[in-house]
């Protein structure tokens, strides 16, 4: 697997900042004209969050081939930290505790980043999968992480930066998609760097990485560390933005799965791909829902609707492994092409020829 999607758009119509941009202004200047509060709440929110957390975990997965089943985990770490530090610093700026749960996350991940110096494949895919049930382990054990909460949710406290309240659906959705924007444009500029094409080396082959020079374990763990921080900023997201309180039981291994799923079905080493993927995820139980809810009625419950998603998503991921291992990204480049192709053909040849 290549970032050959990634190369192929930075030579294409526009550059990569281009595509920001267009982004940018679709996302601040059109969607919240034709958004309701249903739409932030029960599509847009997730999308973001989870849209970020596969950034994350493509980073470390897609570019510098380490599996990690653990993303949940560095999410929850993300979250509670949030929640300390803007609850027993008095007077921390919202932001800088945002900040320090990042890295807070990233240590995190640097520690359970270890193993990979040694271990590969399945055995660093169990390694990680140890973070996920250690986290879980100890923010139902140990409640002074929840405040001594008894039932173990928490409120999110209010999202407020330089003195500016980002409440109600559209102010949570203008601060996640600003955070979004910000770490994948981060993210797309450290994957063209010579640190990316480091990643990619790792990945490829270790012992030709470290012949020419590639610092393995360094990149290893700064591969770990970035992934930690970008997912830790999006499980702050899931829990502030998105479900508004902070408890273990919203990063599960199942949301690690999910994540899991997302970088899979949307395309590995593209950081495209984990939007189109996200995008997937978010809206097929709604789409399932409501043609299970046309076709059988009051026999679609929850319980179904839940059974038929895993169901789809695992076909999904069958079919793309087999038919289209690159995944979303390499349709959506493909019909991309052919689509300006076809407007290319069409024009007069002194045009073109232009």
């Amino acid at each position: 697997m290549t970032n050959a999607y990634d190369a192929q758009q930075s030579r294409g119509l526009l550059p990569a900042w281009g595509y920001l941009l267009g982004i940018g202004v679709v996302a601040y200047g059109i969607v919240p004209l034709l958004a309701s509060d249903y739409v932030y709440d029960a599509i847009l929110a997730p999308f973001l969050a989870l849209s970020l957390a596969a950034v994350g975990l493509n980073l470390l997965t897609g570019y510098a081939g380490q599996v990690s089943l653990g993303s949940a985990a560095f999410m929850a770490v993300g979250a509670f930290a949030a929640y300390n530090f803007n609850l027993r610093i008095d007077g921390l700026p919202f932001i800088l505790s945002v900040l320090f749960a990042g890295l807070t996350a990233a240590g995190f991940g640097v520690v359970f980043g270890l193993p990979s110096l040694r271990l590969k494949g399945f055995y660093l895919a169990l390694s990680t999968l140890a973070a996920q049930f250690f986290v879980e382990w100890a923010l139902t054990k140990f409640d002074w992480f929840s405040n001594y909460n008894s039932s173990g949710v928490i409120d999110a406290p209010p999202i407020v930066i330089f003195g500016v309240p980002f409440s109600g659906p559209s102010g949570r959705y203008y601060f996640a998609l600003t955070v979004v924007l910000l770490l994948s444009a981060f993210a797309a500029r450290l994957v063209n760097t010579q640190t990316g094409r480091n990643f990619i080396a790792v990945r490829d082959n270790e012992t030709a990485a470290r012949i020419i020079g590639v610092p393995v374990f360094k990149t290893k763990l700064l591969a770990a560390a970035v992934s930690s921080f970008i997912i830790g900023i999006a499980g702050i997201l899931w829990a502030f933005a998105y479900l508004r309180t902070v408890e273990p039981h919203g990063f599960n291994l199942d949301r690690s799965f999910e994540i899991l799923f997302i970088i899979i079905i949307g395309g590995l080493a593209t950081l495209r791909g984990a939007f189109l993927g996200a995008a997937l995820i978010v809206v097929l139980p709604l789409v399932l829902s409501r043609i299970g809810t046309l076709l059988l009625g009051g026999y679609f419950n929850s319980g179904v609707l839940d059974m038929s998603q895993r169901i789809l998503i695992g076909a999904l991921i069958i079919v793309f492994l087999i038919v289209e291992p690159d995944g979303l990204a390499a349709l959506w480049i493909r019909a991309r092409n052919r689509f300006f192709g076809a407007l290319t053909s069409r024009r007069p040849a002194r045009e073109v020829t232009a």
